[in-house]
């Protein structure tokens, strides 16, 4: 009776041995909910046509050239709904998705923000082909060290798979060739040709849009925005609004050279009011002075 009981003891714990060994981590971690996971290629997703409805929280709202899925970001149920834009010369501002993504973490983890009327879409990365020639990933999931020292990397960065400079290709003065500072880019081969700029106006066309901010670099102000029909009320109180919560300069108009094919322009076009917040330099996200920018346009939409 003893020897049967010990080997039964035995039996025990070698069962319990091995059960301890097989055990993964995660059964012994707590798993504590933080902030959006902004490696998403861990579990990358398939290649999508038109716009697709995740879930409540997420967009697939159309994919690049070369297949890379462009996705919108949700915070709040509200009816009017705010867009901000990042990553739309990809990894030649590659600072402007960062604070895209910083904005994502902070809505995540202060909900209270946003107002029972409002809901936040976030679009981190509209040229997810132009990011990825300069850091190698189609999300916000990098950091500083990832951006290459060679300028010419980082510029080719600006333009999607095509060579196209998708803030050349909406439908504002669109002509085949713009300006950039002193050089010529191609603003494609007609309006809308790039399926970046179709994501953004298709996006727009199927939801009610009551302001939208671009975030791009480096000039360090908030801009109005406008295509021949003057600034509308609502954009210039936006501009003040944002300027004076950040610190940023606002200006009317963007003057520094002639622009056409401008993806903000078009939105006034389209009575949708917007601005472009320029930020400082190339390599900051200079959260603090945007986060306020933030607040005060969320307060101002409050009902």
């Amino acid at each position: 009776m003893k020897n049967t009981i010990i080997v039964v003891v035995i039996i025990a714990l070698i069962g319990l041995g091995i059960y301890v060994l097989t055990k993964t981590p995660s059964d012994n971690v707590s798993v504590i909910p933080g902030v959006i996971d902004l490696d998403e290629n861990k579990n990358p997703e398939k290649p999508v046509e038109g716009e697709v409805v995740v879930d409540k929280t997420k967009t697939v709202v159309g994919t690049s050239v070369n297949g890379n899925n462009i996705t919108a970001y949700h915070f709040g149920e509200g009816a009017d709904e705010i867009l901000f834009i990042g990553g739309i010369h990809g990894g030649y501002e590659w600072n402007t998705v960062l604070v895209a993504g910083e904005l994502m973490n902070y809505l995540k983890t202060n909900p209270s923000v946003i107002p029972s009327n409002v809901k936040v879409t976030v679009i981190p990365v509209l040229n997810p082909d132009g990011l990825q020639k300069v850091v190698g990933t189609t999300t916000v999931s990098f950091s500083q060290a990832q951006v290459p020292s060679s300028k010419d990397v980082v510029v080719s960065g600006r333009f999607n798979a095509n060579n196209v400079d998708l803030n050349r290709n909406f439908e504002c003065d669109w002509q085949t060739s713009g300006t950039w500072q002193n050089k010529t880019v191609s603003g494609g081969s007609e309006v809308f040709s790039e399926p970046e700029s179709q994501a953004i106006k298709s996006y727009l066309e199927k939801n009610k849009i009551v302001a939208s901010v671009v975030w791009y670099s480096a000039a360090g102000g908030v801009f109005a925005s406008s295509c021949h029909n003057g600034v509308s009320p609502e954009t210039s109180t936006l501009t003040k609004t944002f300027a004076k919560a950040s610190g940023y300069k606002a200006y009317e108009s963007f003057d520094f050279y002639t622009i056409t094919g401008d993806m903000v322009n078009w939105m006034a076009k389209n009575n949708i009011p917007a601005i472009s917040v320029l930020l400082t330099n190339h390599t900051d996200t200079e959260w603090s002075k945007n986060q306020a920018g933030i607040d005060a346009i969320l307060k101002h939409y409050t009902k």
